[in-house]
């Protein structure tokens, strides 16, 4: 098979890096030529390649706030992560002086390579998308209504009345729009952010698949609770809530204010002093929010072998959020077996099965959420066997083994096109 470089902001930095690490790693497991590029190199990885010297690191750390210096003259009500790419790399030319035969382009926001740079690379590309930003202006989560801007193009008239400053969202869609002439293949998680890039107005005409991140499901794998709790000092009889950190309750989309309405209905009908709220991800916060059980907070966790403890400790894990590509905490959850609570939207749709491997709860219905926490929570026979479905299907859906082939398709479709 050809050699293949991903290029990627950072190596394990953020969700979207560690799912293109994982398929870099899953590639090499089975002797693919696989190599990273990134501007973050956080891992102590070999065949990742980071900034070499002063100069470059510096000029990397600088990158992001520089770049952020200029999105900030746009003002509006989307609270999302912007980024404008504007300022110019080597990366192009580094990128064509390689020796790969096919680029995979993963999440390259905050300045990894500008907007312009990316449209210089003259190997065959595949873009995985991890976030709506390719087909967008700067935003990397915007609204998914039919009048969206990305949908239609980003024209003078459409505007949000809201927004003020000079309109660079508009800017970064015309200069994707001017800059990515030759077409790439988008391969998209979720069928929710795959149905959005075929309905863009910059991706429409362009090869778009849906493969799911690769997930290690020998390392995700289900594990004695009782050990687990007892390795990291949770009590071994409360019922135990798993999720992500709520410092996301600055951005809507997370939906921590779901969460905190739908665990206030819970309690009404579970005895809080049989449950526990566990939250990873963060520290306690100076102010932390009320909820109506006791909370255990995790703080950063940085290691898998960790994190899949601590998913075989939990009861039930939920994802309230109100938009998703394809989470990996609910991947992640229920390759170790535990069964996921979410909304039916966006990506969760496909993360979890109804009544099978978790519940979905009728979207932002925060009733519907509790009933369905409560619905696992009240039979451990239920549970276990919500359990058991979510691991074989992590097994026949998100394996490396499964994942790979996949993408093998896919890049000697772009090599061939």
């Amino acid at each position: 098979m050809a050699s293949v470089l991903h290029v990627s902001y950072s190596d394990i930095g953020g969700g979207a890096a560690r799912a293109a690490y994982r398929l870099h790693q899953s590639l090499l497991n089975q002797d693919i030529d696989s190599g990273m590029k990134v501007r973050l190199k956080k891992s102590d990885n070999w065949t990742v390649r980071g900034p070499c010297g002063g100069f470059a690191r510096a000029s990397a750390m600088l990158r992001p706030a520089l770049g952020g210096l200029v999105c900030r003259m746009q003002k509006n009500d989307n609270v999302n992560l912007h980024s404008g790419n504007w300022l110019p790399s080597r990366w192009a030319r580094e990128i064509n002086a390689s020796g790969a035969d096919v680029v995979n382009l993963h999440w390259v926001g905050m300045e990894a390579l500008s907007i312009e740079d990316i449209g210089r690379i003259r190997k065959p590309m595949v873009w995985t998308l991890h976030d709506m930003w390719p087909f967008c202006g700067m935003e990397h989560y915007t609204i998914d209504s039919p009048d969206a801007r990305w949908r239609s193009g980003y024209g003078k008239s459409n505007r949000s009345v809201l927004s003020r400053g000079p309109d660079l969202d508009r800017l970064s869609w015309l200069r994707k729009v001017k800059s990515w002439k030759k077409p790439m293949h988008i391969v998209a998680p979720s069928r929710w952010l795959a149905d959005c890039a075929r309905d863009s107005a910059i991706f429409r005409h362009w090869f778009i698949s849906v493969i799911p991140n690769a997930l290690d499901t020998e390392t995700y794998r289900p594990l004695d609770r009782a050990l687990c709790r007892s390795a990291l000092g949770l009590p071994p009889d409360r019922k135990i809530i798993l999720f992500g950190a709520m410092g996301g309750g600055r951005d809507p989309r997370k939906g921590y204010d779901l969460l905190t309405d739908a665990l206030g209905t819970l309690a009404g009908s579970m005895n809080a002093s049989d449950m526990m709220c566990v939250v990873f991800g963060q520290g306690e916060p100076k102010s932390p929010p009320q909820l109506p059980f006791p909370i255990r907070w995790m703080g950063h966790v940085h290691d898998d072998a960790t994190l899949a403890l601590l998913y075989n400790s939990a009861d039930v894990a939920v994802v309230p959020s109100r938009q998703e590509n394809l989470p990996q905490t609910a991947t992640e959850a229920q390759a170790c077996g535990c069964p996921v609570v979410a909304f039916n939207c966006t990506g969760l749709s496909d993360a979890v099965v109804h009544l099978e491997t978790g519940y979905l709860a009728k979207a932002f219905d925060v009733s519907d959420m509790a009933q369905g926490l409560e619905w696992i929570l009240i039979d451990a026979a239920r549970q276990a066997e919500l359990g058991r479905a979510a691991r074989e299907r992590a097994l026949r859906l998100w394996a490396p083994e499964v994942v790979v082939p996949q993408y093998l398709s896919v890049y000697r479709s772009a090599i061939w096109q």
